[in-house]
């Protein structure tokens, strides 16, 4: 059992929702490939493999200890502020028609997002949204606005 945690709460998040076929290669180069090494380093049971094969990280176990990072081959693991609940869910890189040919639900960088950030937190890079956690509100304007749902509200209050 992991121990108590101390404001900020810290957790991992898996960056990638899932939608495409990346564990056939002929998805998102970018995304989960499913391998597990993730899940099999979290000595606290926090990380498992859902139903799309693609690694999910349950907040409540998680301690940010950053094994799983550590284990990601495709670095889509990152450890993220817990008191912000809305996170990116897409690694993906490749500009808009591209991104949307290899995933249903990968970020096409159309910068609404970033239009719609009043605390202007959020930014394109390369192509994908990135949420600077330091100053973002958690308002979740940026997750109510994005077309493709790549932006999520953790909790899903949101989304």
């Amino acid at each position: 059992m992991a121990g108590k945690k101390r404001f900020p709460y810290r957790a991992a998040v898996v960056a990638c929702n899932g939608s495409c076929p990346a564990q056939g290669g002929h998805g998102c180069a970018y995304g989960c490939i499913g391998c597990g090494n993730c899940a099999a380093v979290c000595k606290f049971g926090a990380v498992s493999m859902n139903e799309n094969g693609t690694a999910q990280v349950d907040e409540e176990k998680c301690i940010a200890c950053g094994m799983c990072v550590r284990a990601c081959p495709k670095g889509v693991i990152h450890i993220h502020e817990c008191a912000n609940y809305i996170v990116v869910k897409c690694s993906n890189k490749d500009k808009g028609k591209d991104a949307k040919e290899v995933c249903a639900a990968s970020c096409i960088g159309c910068g609404i997002c970033e239009k719609n950030c009043t605390a202007e937190a959020v930014k394109v890079v390369e192509n994908c949204a990135v949420i600077r956690e330091d100053i973002c509100l958690s308002c979740g304007m940026c997750a109510v606005r994005c077309p493709r749902n790549v932006i999520a509200d953790v909790r899903g209050i949101l989304t």
